[in-house]
């Protein structure tokens, strides 16, 4: 590409379109173009490719950038093409003849960014060739993935270390949004950057509002909050199991909700053709198992939603991550039951996995459990759980309504003496059934009518002893025993707890079907206050997808939400003022320019 100076500013206005830089961005970026190496933790949306793309473009070289998936690379480079940017890739998707044709851009100097996997980065005839090349720096995507802490480890990412040898002088920056102290320090050994900076760009997504809801009715659930707030938006469902997405997809199909299901079972081409909707079109819903979501840069999904828990706070971080990334008001929704706990423990001690690693995992999983169990706001508990801090964010359903919370100590001994007494081998059912004192024929067989904690409960509901009992799984005094028809048994904690003579206080259960804590957000969707400004951005975003579909491109690689808003507020009349809004720099408004001025001069 041609830039007038190879000044990381001037690239930042003539090429993507803004006047400064964000955050951290300016700083990382000087550091690299100097020679230094770095770590960099940023949250999702915060502008974490433009820490290695400018520094590639002011640098002689290519840049070559490590991606964990072909998805990835393929969207970034599309996005890059309408920026003026020379950007390839090299994976297994492509023939030998592009894979060649690609390598002779790469040695004739023809290319500012280069994306491969770690896969092929560590291939002895592909380390061969890019010996020849002049490497302008590495960058390590998604680098959690280098770490047994990290949510997504994958051992490939641990090879890269050689890096540092095979290339010295070589600047090399690691970037991820999602890692723990115990994470961070474990990716800056692995690849060997003690000498580099590292930057922590904090975790807060302010625009994202956070729900999470004890299960009910699920199904009915998850359609009220999209009826409610999200039924003109793009969003994405998770589920745990292929079946349930599939169950889930079809359901919501039945109730005229445009949803697409994607799970690892479904053949190749139907799979691509659901993402592609997702990616191309508005208001599509894409009901997944977690095998869908890393690599989508779609700016403006509005909502994620959580059939069930995931298996930890990053996980959850991360994935809840993917609304909202154009900074717009977007929501994440969960709900979750005792069951869910009970899989994930079940998945972990039956895993093939070392003992420090399901050490690891259970440490983790217990974490994103007391996120659940909460009466504090979710954004504090995320925040502390990175090491991070905030105040009370006002944006969250514990901060729309205080949860309530009472003294448990007394109903948990009852709990967990009434399991001891009757042998932890019978389910939640029978000992709420056993504390309520219910003379059952299973019961008086066992003589379980007989013990004192028989009846000692009836203070309380069923429904209340139901919570007390999800609450004690949760925080890991009580747990089921898969292997032994569900039955319930006490935990070390547990004993501890019982023995220590501690307290503790729960969280009220939610009677109510429809309470405040219910409302994701006040701010349903992006929207302009004057209604002539509102009709003019649904035509820029009418304009918008005609020239997304004549490239067969995403419309959001045109350009975000966020450029038409201000499009609509400001109304440029030249394209000299156009080049004031943020997200257009010259190459777009060469392309693009002409069809929304017109478009606003109608307006």
């Amino acid at each position: 590409m041609q830039v007038s100076a190879k000044n990381p500013l001037s690239i930042l206005k003539q090429t993507y379109g803004y006047d400064q830089f964000r955050g951290e961005q300016e700083e990382i970026i000087n550091h690299l173009i100097e020679g230094g190496s770095s770590f960099v933790l940023m949250p999702t949306g915060s502008g974490k490719s433009l820490c290695y793309q400018i520094p590639s473009l002011c640098r002689e070289g290519v840049g070559v950038i490590v991606s964990p998936l072909i998805a990835l690379m393929q969207d970034q480079i599309t996005a890059l093409a309408q920026l003026g940017i020379s950007a390839r890739a090299i994976n297994s998707s492509m023939s030998d003849r592009a894979v060649f044709e690609v390598k002779q851009k790469l040695e004739s100097n023809n290319l500012d960014l280069l994306y491969v996997a770690p896969e092929r980065l560590v291939m002895p005839e592909f380390v061969e060739l890019l010996e020849r090349v002049k490497i302008a720096l590495f960058a390590i995507d998604e680098a959690h993935c280098v770490s047994q802490w990290g949510h997504d480890f994958r051992p490939d990412y641990t090879a890269l270390s050689f890096l540092a040898e095979r290339f010295e002088g070589v600047p090399r920056i690691a970037l991820t949004a999602t890692a723990d102290r115990a994470t961070r320090k474990d990716i800056i050994e692995r690849l060997k950057l003690e000498n580099g900076r590292t930057f922590i760009g904090g975790f807060d997504r302010p625009n994202i509002h956070y729900s999470i809801l004890e299960r009910n009715n699920p199904k009915k659930q998850v359609y009220d909050f999209i009826k409610n707030y999200h039924l003109e938006d793009s969003g994405i469902i998770y589920c745990i199991s292929r079946k349930k997405v599939e169950d889930m997809a079809e359901w919501l199909q039945g109730k005229d909700i445009n949803a697409l299901p994607y799970h690892a079972g479904l053949p190749a081409e139907v799979r691509s053709e659901n993402q592609d909707r997702f990616l191309r079109e508005d208001k599509i819903i894409i009901v997944a198992t977690i095998a869908f979501g890393m690599g989508i840069d779609k700016p403006d999904v509005r909502f994620v939603a959580h059939m069930n828990i995931p298996k930890s706070i990053e996980a959850y971080y991360q994935e809840t991550g993917r609304a909202g990334r154009d900074g717009l008001p977007s929501n994440a929704y969960m709900i979750y039951g005792m069951d869910d706990a009970v899989m994930q423990r079940n998945w972990i001690e039956n895993s093939e996995a070392p003992e420090l690693q399901k050490r690891i995992e259970n440490q983790k999983l217990n974490a994103l459990l007391g996120l659940c169990e909460a009466a504090i706001c979710r954004r504090q508990v995320l925040l502390e759980y990175f090491d991070d801090t905030g105040e009370p964010c006002g944006n969250c359903d514990t901060c729309d309504t205080k949860p309530q919370t009472f003294d448990g100590t007394t109903p948990a001994q009852m709990a967990l003496s009434a399991v001891y007494r009757t042998g932890q081998r019978f389910g939640m059912v029978y000992v709420v059934d056993v504390l309520l004192g219910k003379e059952d024929d299973r019961i008086i067989q066992f003589g379980h009518d007989q013990q004192s904690t028989f009846g000692i409960g009836k203070e309380l509901s069923r429904a209340e002893w139901q919570n007390i009992f999800r609450q004690l799984v949760s925080r890991n005094l009580l747990m089921v025993d898969v292997q032994e028809h569900n039955g319930i048994k006490i935990t070390e904690k547990g004993f501890a707890f019982l023995k220590q003579k501690e307290s503790i206080d729960f969280r009220k259960v939610t009677i109510s079907k429809k309470t405040k804590a219910d409302k994701p957000s006040r701010r349903k969707k992006p929207a302009l206050e004057d209604e002539d400004d509102q009709e003019l951005f649904e035509k820029l975003k009418d304009a918008r997808q005609l020239m997304a579909k004549k490239r067969r491109v995403p419309a959001y690689v045109i350009f975000h939400d966020k450029t038409l808003i201000e499009l609509a507020d400001r109304r440029p009349q030249s394209f000299e003022e156009m080049l004031e809004i943020n997200g257009i720099g010259e190459s777009k408004l060469k392309k693009f320019g002409q069809t929304l001025l017109d478009v606003i001069l109608k307006g």
